[in-house]
């Protein structure tokens, strides 16, 4: 129980180290790319950084006193263990976002539209770990955790589509360039927070309907990746056939096309993104032993072919 103990605590410490490294990541992108050109964040942190505009007050402790009531909402509706997370995250990036203040001085760039690009996607990566890790920094971020538990919807797209009544506070105070520049930031701060929360660990689910399925599914398996057969009927013919499930590298779809297309020119098959695919058994065999793919083609045609005739 002992050493039980003592790993749940290292754990615990990994994990907020990592959320403490995603709210720097986040903070020093605001204040390197963001602040110096004049452009805007989302949530509670935009509040905080048009109010430095205006007044020159703190963006960090802005931010943390923006976040109270939405740490109240956070405690009843996503519970303790939630709001205690939100809490040290947004503590942490307000700190953070104080701290690094003078970056401002620092800016890498000049150009408006580098300084959006940059400073999404740098936001989008320090966001994402602190998501990815269950983390908060607070502001929309609650609102999109919220949304995401009871709707499961999206939490950059949620994020983003809040983030919008940003963009037009800065289109009435700064103009309209600052905040189109703005709304492509948060794009790609979108975009990049939900890549980094899904991983990169992205694979591509391939579903093959075919009367020559057992074969198809040899054909696969030559390539090194398990296949699983679900048991479907046709609507209309009543007619009861098995249906190819795979799930492979986006480098290997070509490989499956290719072994379909030899066995079965006529098969009817759907592609689509599987993100973060866990379990046992999916990695990338050896390639010692097995025969390329290219060259397995014809071997596999021919003998379904000798198959059909008997030979």
């Amino acid at each position: 129980m002992k050493y039980l103990h003592l790993h749940v605590l290292e754990n615990r410490a990994l994990r907020y180290a990592g959320i403490a490294l995603g709210c720097f990541i986040a903070s020093c992108s605001i204040n390197t790319f963001l602040v110096p050109a004049h452009l805007l964040t989302g949530g509670a942190t935009g509040i905080a950084i048009i109010a430095y505009y205006l007044t020159g007050l703190p963006i960090g402790l802005q931010t943390f006193l923006y976040n109270i009531p939405l740490l109240v909402a956070a405690w009843r509706l996503l519970g303790r263990s939630y709001t205690i997370d939100v809490v040290i995250g947004t503590g942490i990036f307000s700190v953070f976002l104080d701290l690094t203040r003078f970056l401002n001085a620092y800016a890498p760039v000049q150009d408006i539209m580098l300084s959006a690009i940059f400073g999404g996607v740098f936001n989008g990566i320090g966001y994402g770990i602190v998501f990815r890790l269950n983390g908060s920094t607070g502001g929309f971020d609650i609102i999109g955790a919220i949304i995401k538990k009871y709707y499961s919807m999206s939490m950059g797209g949620v994020i983003f589509a809040f983030n919008c009544g940003i963009m037009c506070v800065a289109a009435f105070f700064f103009g309209m360039a600052p905040a189109m520049f703005t709304l492509i930031c948060m794009y790609m701060n979108a975009a990049v927070t939900n890549k980094v929360i899904a991983g990169f660990n992205s694979r591509e689910a391939v579903l093959i309907v075919s009367d020559r399925a057992q074969h198809i599914a040899e054909g696969i398996m030559e390539i090194g990746r398990g296949v699983t057969f679900l048991h479907g009927q046709g609507a209309f013919t009543r007619r009861e056939r098995n249906v190819v499930f795979v799930v492979v590298k986006l480098t290997q779809v070509s490989r499956i096309k290719l072994v379909v297309h030899a066995i079965d020119p006529h098969a009817f098959m759907i592609i689509v993104p599987a993100n973060e695919v866990l379990g046992r058994g999916f990695s990338e065999p050896g390639s010692g032993g097995k025969t390329p793919i290219v060259h397995r083609v014809h071997d596999l045609h021919e003998a379904y072919e000798r198959n059909q005739h008997g030979h």
